[in-house]
């Protein structure tokens, strides 16, 4: 993709992250290997969703949704991340007389294998009619969620612990960390099936990634990268302060980021 001499595709979309079943070790490998496999100066990229594929929160379920944002934007590369997918937004159940993806529509059958428009549904901004999205009205192109009234970029703009408040302490702390923009990654062995663990480092800055890809807690000893860590910033939105990392306790459905 890139060429002999770098002078093809600059920044062909890596969809592994879309296309892979999401268990941590499983995840781990594809990082591992797409970080072995990419030429000398060559810069990695991830994409988490798109318009082709169902949406994050629908595919790995929606407990899981900030544990995959803290992925995408705490590896190394760019990241790329869906409309909506910020705000949470899962699949929506499209009636036949709204379909509009020509797959569906040629394949009535199927549709529900081959369909795209349940993740093409309008971008959810406000409360308003039509999500705020197309004047009151008119008729979009596609059904809104059920959920827009409580799901959009207005109500989630107001809770502090929402899912658009959690993405947008993701992205100022990828934006003024030299460790997750251009530091050098290492994968970090926790023993635990569930977990996928990363370092994240430049100069004197060191974050450590930790996150669960399930609902059950475990007990880890990171002692080996040092004493303690002091947590960053959690999915949870709730946790501060430092932690030992002889006795490292992640709940189900965590992903926490520790400056070391």
């Amino acid at each position: 993709y890139y060429g002999a001499d770098f002078d093809e595709v600059h920044l062909p979309f890596n969809f592994q992250l879309i296309l892979a079943p999401w268990e941590a070790q499983t995840v781990r490998r594809l990082v591992d290997q797409y970080e072995a496999d990419l030429p000398a100066g060559g810069w990695p990229n991830w994409v988490l969703g798109n318009h082709d594929q169902h949406r994050v929160a629908t595919r790995v379920g929606a407990a899981q949704a900030r544990v995959a944002q803290m992925l995408l934007l705490t590896l190394r590369g760019t990241p790329t991340c869906y409309y909506g997918d910020e705000l949470g937004m899962e699949n929506v159940p499209i009636p036949p007389e709204f379909v509009q993806d020509p797959p569906a529509v040629n394949q009535p059958e199927i549709a529900h294998i081959v369909g795209r428009d349940p993740e093409r549904t309008p971008m959810q901004w406000d409360a308003s009619p039509n999500a705020g999205f197309a004047a009151p009205g008119v008729q979009p192109w596609l059904p809104l969620a059920l959920d827009y009234a409580q799901r959009n970029v207005a109500v989630e703009s107001g809770d502090p612990r929402s899912m658009l408040s959690f993405f947008r302490a993701l992205t100022a702390l990828r934006q003024s960390s030299a460790a997750l923009t251009v530091g050098d990654y290492a994968a970090v062995d926790t023993g635990v099936e569930n977990l996928f663990a990363y370092t994240r480092t430049h100069g004197d800055e060191r974050l450590l990634v930790v996150l669960n890809f399930a609902g059950s807690t475990h007990r880890i000893d990171l002692s080996a990268l040092g004493k303690e860590g002091e947590i960053v910033l959690s999915t949870g939105m709730e946790s501060t302060g430092k932690l030992r990392l002889r006795a490292l306790y992640v709940v189900g459905n965590e992903g926490i980021v520790l400056r070391l």
